[in-house]
């Protein structure tokens, strides 16, 4: 943290604090909430790494089969992006964004309570499973908008850039670490005979974790506790008055569909018993190669935006993305699979950025809560639809190798005839820079579910090729 010969920028932007207090007192609590902050953000991935990362694994661990693992991974994402439409609400309710946020972050962190006992019990019912990872993303989901006004007013502006970004660094680090160590104490529990005892550790540590992040997040200040957005426009008029936006929007959706016809099942297609029946350290490395591939392509994928468009990238990706599920029929070679991993990292990270970059090109500032919040929700029906689908063709094709190729190039098909909408997606007016994000979770054959930081972002991507930065920005 600056001290000393940089106070004067770090004091700038101190905005809604009490002014009647000292200087120095100022900087102090300052400095209190952004390190409080940026701790949030290690414990906030921890939990992540070790637990939502495994609750597919888990399912199957209970024995409730392969579809149930696939819905576990998807459709509670629909209660979460429900529960942003109602969260304004919840925080007028409890008069202030901190409340709001610590209440969701404990239901997330108690989530993992009934998951412990499921796991030291070794049973519990589809729908209890279900349920609980409901809760979960209602927890993870609800605190995005309510947060990022919230530190909004606590980051100085003069200090976003460069603290969100190394944020974003620590927080990728600490989400790979998650997920290292969630492996390894369930390679170790399945070599012992014990992995369900194993889960119960994962889920214990992952809950701490959580409610060591509502604690962190409980003693941040709050200058502002009803600090209102920027005036929005009304929402039904919001996508007639972009057509570039809602371009975009056809093609995320509609291929979001395709990729979630076969990505919920690659859990069960790598870890099930009539399929590849890897081990658990062997499924966390597949896991582990896409992110790390990710993270280290990110640097490359911005200097590619930057000299030939965000729309050429996003096309890139497509063309990337599009063949790889089929790939994993073409061999069970665990090489090959890791390979195939790699590949899927650096198509997904070109997609997520050239996505971003788009978005928030197109979308003005004060329109982007609201535009985000619905195309949360939009997007969490298109992850159903795709997943109902996948479990039908799955049903339909039996669940060996033959109904998981069915599925597979089902899949691939379908992202392929989402490509000639991006030819109607208008390209980004200004130049690109790697986002600071929060990472909601981390999946074997998706990507990730981000939630970008809003109080990182400039009104336009022009406005970041003047902004000093010390090193590329990830992830």
């Amino acid at each position: 943290m600056a001290r000393d010969s940089d106070d004067e920028p770090f004091l700038l932007g101190i905005g809604a604090r009490d002014r009647r207090a000292p200087l120095g007192a100022q900087a102090a609590v300052l400095r209190r909430d952004l390190a409080l902050i940026h701790t949030d953000a290690i414990a906030g991935s921890v939990m992540v790494g070790t637990g939502e990362s495994y609750l597919a694994a888990f399912a199957l661990a209970l024995g409730l089969g392969e579809i149930v693992s696939g819905y576990v991974a998807t459709a509670p994402l629909l209660v979460g992006a429900v529960l942003q439409l109602v969260s304004p609400a919840g925080v007028r309710q409890l008069g202030s964004h901190r409340r709001w946020v610590v209440l969701c972050a404990l239901l997330q962190a108690l989530s993992f309570v009934p998951l412990v006992v499921a796991a030291l019990l070794g049973k519990l019912s589809a729908a209890g499973l279900l349920a609980i990872a409901s809760f979960y993303w209602a927890g993870s989901m609800g605190t995005g908008a309510a947060w990022n006004t919230w530190v909004g007013t606590l980051v100085p502006k003069s200090l976003r850039s460069r603290f969100f970004a190394r944020r974003s660094r620590v927080g990728q680090l600490a989400l790979l670490a998650g997920i290292l160590v969630g492996g390894g104490i369930l390679h170790l529990g399945q070599a012992r005979d014990w992995h369900l005892l194993a889960f119960a550790a994962l889920f214990a540590i992952a809950g701490l974790a959580r409610g060591a992040s509502a604690w962190l997040l409980a003693h941040q200040s709050e200058p502002d506790p009803l600090v209102e957005p920027e005036p929005l426009s009304p929402g039904t008029a919001q996508l007639a008055r972009i057509p570039g936006i809602r371009r975009l929007l056809a093609y995320l959706l509609t291929l979001q569909v395709g990729v979630q016809i076969a990505a919920p099942y690659f859990t069960a297609y790598m870890l099930g018993e009539r399929a590849l029946e890897l081990s658990y350290a062997a499924y966390t490395g597949l896991i582990a190669a896409s992110f790390v591939s990710k993270i280290l392509a990110l640097p490359w994928l911005g200097h590619f935006a930057a000299r030939h468009g965000a729309r050429r990238l996003l096309r890139f990706a497509g063309l990337s993305v599009a063949p790889l599920p089929a790939l994993w029929t073409f061999s069970h070679d665990y090489g090959a699979l890791l390979l195939i991993q790699l590949a899927s990292g650096i198509a997904w990270g070109a997609h997520e950025l050239g996505t971003f970059l788009l978005f928030f090109d197109a979308v003005r500032p004060e329109e982007r809560t609201r535009l985000l919040t619905r195309y949360n929700l939009a997007n969490a029906c298109a992850i159903v639809l795709g997943s109902s689908i996948g479990a039908v063709l799955l049903r339909r094709h039996g669940i060996d190798f033959g109904g998981y190729a069915v599925l597979f190039w089902i899949s691939a098909c379908a992202r392929f005839a989402t490509l000639p909408l991006l030819a109607w997606v208008p390209d980004a007016r200004g130049s690109a820079a790697v986002p600071a994000i929060r990472i909601l979770a981390a999946r074997p054959a998706d990507g990730s579910i981000d939630d970008p930081v809003l109080a990182d972002q400039p009104d336009s991507p022009l406005e970041r090729l003047s902004e000093p930065s010390d090193s590329p920005r990830v992830r």
